[in-house]
């Protein structure tokens, strides 16, 4: 297969879907990634779809699919995770000695339970990774969620279970990000964090700069619930404003360097 039909058939993909992953590239065009990378490369510079971290986007626009859909755990995980390492770091940082914290489910959270695994801290989480990675490698106090285990999107949950574990800091991400709230596609997970929400008294969203742009269908939490937001430097000034507007604090992770 020439470069010329590899890149045609990345373009011809974001029609339908606003992201596509290096890995998911990989295993359709039977390539290595490095080859991918060169032909987002490409396409970035043709302007015909956006280089992001981990994989490409379509631009604003051009993608037909409004709402976006749950992407499995394993692909959400390779999506940028320089940022997503970058923001755990930052969110570390907030967490004191003795503190008390909620991790939520999610890839940009499982980063930060690593980041607390070696801290005098008691951690709460419904996070199948997090609490397996925790199980073998951490120090820390570990409250696991009770309930059904949910391998999409790899939480454990069920509502005859409502947590007794109450903290000072709930730390969650998002599918997306817009002027109503926070958004999730499964409803197993607004459900979740509706509940965990009630046992924190300061709600913290990790959530890379893509998330502002992507529009799922249930609201999870409005802005108004939201103490602080930690993203990364690709936040645009309308998201900005929007966060602002609603009074939440915004705290800026760099890789290499924090904000």
């Amino acid at each position: 297969m020439s470069d010329l039909v590899r890149q045609r058939q990345i373009v011809e993909l974001l029609r339908d879907r606003p992201f596509a992953s290096v890995r998911e590239l990989q295993e359709r065009l039977g390539v290595s990634a490095a080859t991918v990378r060169r032909d987002i490369d490409k396409i970035d510079e043709q302007g015909t779809a956006r280089k992001v971290y981990g994989g490409v986007s379509a631009l604003d626009g051009a993608s037909s699919v409004s709402t976006a859909y749950a992407r499995p755990y394993d692909e959400n995980r390779d999506l940028a995770v320089e940022a997503k390492r970058a923001i755990a770091e930052l969110a570390a940082t907030m967490v004191q000695d003795g503190d008390a914290v909620i991790v939520n489910g999610g890839s940009t959270c499982f980063h930060l339970g690593v980041k607390l695994a070696d801290r005098n801290v008691r951690l709460f989480t419904n996070s199948m990774p997090l609490a397996a990675f925790l199980s073998d490698h951490g120090k820390c106090s570990l409250t696991v969620a009770g309930g059904e285990l949910h391998r999409e999107p790899r939480v454990i949950y069920s509502p005859q279970n409502v947590p007794q574990f109450y903290a000072s800091k709930f730390f969650l991400g998002a599918q997306g990000i817009g002027p109503d709230g926070l958004l999730e596609s499964h409803p197993l997970m607004v459900r979740s964090i509706v509940e965990l929400s009630q046992n924190s008294d300061q709600i913290i969203v990790l959530a890379d700069s893509r998330k502002f742009s992507i529009h799922a269908r249930n609201l999870s939490l409005p802005l108004s619930r939201v103490g602080s937001v930690i993203t990364d430097d690709g936040l645009s000034d309308q998201a900005a404003r929007m966060l602002e507007n609603a009074g939440v604090a915004i705290h800026i992770a760099r890789a290499g360097g924090l904000q």
